[in-house]
């Protein structure tokens, strides 16, 4: 275990203090918006100003690391990210909001790529599954860490931007500092959506509904909390524990999915997730730990169907094609983050807090209606022949990148054997040759 973690423990250091700050700011963000008086509406928008601006990170970031290389861009990135995250402290506006919160997604999806290449550089195929799942956890981790500082502190001072300038500034360090050699050019995305339709209509349609409801929930959930009464603390223990609930259910749901149809649990998971959603909207609880219980449910559920749709769609693809498919699948994971807090916001301007629940509600009921038509028309895979299932975790910012480090992925040799044969120009620069 030490000889697989000594060469990235910097990386993953640099990686625990950049989603600290993206925990910490992304809850910042509505919690202080909401005490300024912002409509829902805009709110909501904020959520898919950082959304777009990651999915358009995925395509373009491996662009700008192939023309400067990835310590210039890196540093790029991350000083960009600081700095929004210092004007948003000064621009108490949400016009300003809404433009720096896309260049915080697209840099943060630089980052976030290009750590996860150096990680995928360091790993072998014996250490990978150590690697990616400490990666997970790590991310995890570090979001629901920052999330917790706000308690701690007065969200209507510009105490907590500093905080996560500072945080951003210090996750640059570990990987500056790091001697792991620079990896190999990033890998273009591309996103084909009729070929993921085809091989799996369950997964496709599941995966962007299951990305509107989580990108809704995960934008205007703190507006959500506020709105209802909550304090800053109750939001912010909300917030994390649908978090936890969602990893600790995976495992378990992940499970079960191996041993019967995939389908199935999808859509008795769903069918909680909706259930749960709809007794929010309809009773509007104003005890705490009703919510909370009912949040945690909610969460349970809601946060172990990706991974599960993920599984579900890989059960029909080669090994070779994993990192397309679920790459693919993020990718468009990442779409319905954009659809939902657009859509969110102007419901719950209509209907009040608690028809952030309606929302999610409606897609998980129709995922549950689509999982249960489809097991009717296409046989599962055979147990036998089914790959086993791997937690991923859709909800803290990972990219495509990160595949590479699942165990399922091919074996590294391949993959390498595979690169185009394009030149980092730091490996073109003997002083820029170790970082």
């Amino acid at each position: 275990m030490r000889k697989n973690l000594l060469p990235v423990a910097s990386l993953l250091l640099g990686t625990l203090f950049l989603f600290l700050g993206n925990g910490l700011q992304g809850l910042l963000l509505p919690v202080r918006g909401t005490a300024e008086g912002y409509p829902t509406t805009i709110l909501g928008l904020i959520g898919t100003s950082w959304a777009a601006g990651f999915v358009l990170g995925c395509f373009l970031a491996p662009n700008v690391v192939k023309r400067i290389g990835h310590v210039r861009a890196f540093s790029v990135f991350t000083s960009l990210i600081a700095i929004v995250a210092l004007m948003t402290g000064i621009l108490i506006d949400p016009t300003w909001w809404l433009i720096l919160r896309a260049l915080t997604g697209f840099s943060t999806a630089g980052t976030s790529m290009i750590i996860e290449s150096w990680l995928n550089e360091r790993a072998t195929n014996e250490s990978r599954g150590v690697i990616f799942s400490l990666y997970i956890a790590i991310t995890l981790f570090g979001v629901v860490g920052g999330q917790m500082m706000i308690p701690f502190g007065d969200t209507s001072t510009s105490i907590f931007f500093m905080i996560c300038g500072i945080l951003y500034c210090v996750a640059m360090l570990p990987t500056l500092l790091s001697k792991a050699a620079s990896p190999q050019p990033l890998k273009q995305v591309q996103l084909d959506l009729r070929g993921l339709y085809s091989n799996s209509p369950v997964s496709f349609l599941g995966i962007l509904l299951v990305g509107i409801a989580n990108g809704a929930f995960g934008t205007l959930g703190a507006v959500f909390g506020r709105q209802a009464g909550l304090s800053d603390s109750t939001v912010a223990a909300m917030m994390s524990v649908a978090i936890f609930a969602g990893a600790v259910m995976q495992l378990p749901a992940g499970r079960l999915s191996d041993r019967i149809d995939r389908r199935y649990v999808l859509a008795a998971l769903a069918g909680v997730g909706a259930l749960a959603g709809l007794l929010i909207f309809l009773v509007e609880p104003s005890q705490v730990w009703i919510v909370l219980t009912l949040i945690a449910i909610y969460g349970a559920a809601a946060n172990a169907l990706y991974p599960i749709a993920v599984s579900h769609a890989n059960d029909f693809a080669t090994a070779e094609d994993f990192v397309k498919v679920s790459g693919g699948l993020l990718l468009l994971y990442g779409i319905g983050t954009i659809i939902g807090p657009t859509i969110g916001g102007p419901v719950m301007t209509a209907t009040g807090p608690y028809g952030l629940f309606m929302i999610t509600a409606c897609a998980h009921i129709l995922i549950t209606a689509y999982a249960i038509i489809r097991s009717r028309m296409r046989a599962p895979v055979p147990i036998a022949e089914r790959d086993a299932f791997s937690p991923i975790n859709a909800g803290t910012a990972t990219t495509p990148e990160s595949l590479q480090l699942s165990p399922r992925a091919a074996p590294f040799d391949e993959a390498h054997d595979a690169n185009d044969g394009d030149t980092d120009p730091e490996q073109e620069d003997k002083s820029n040759g170790r970082v």
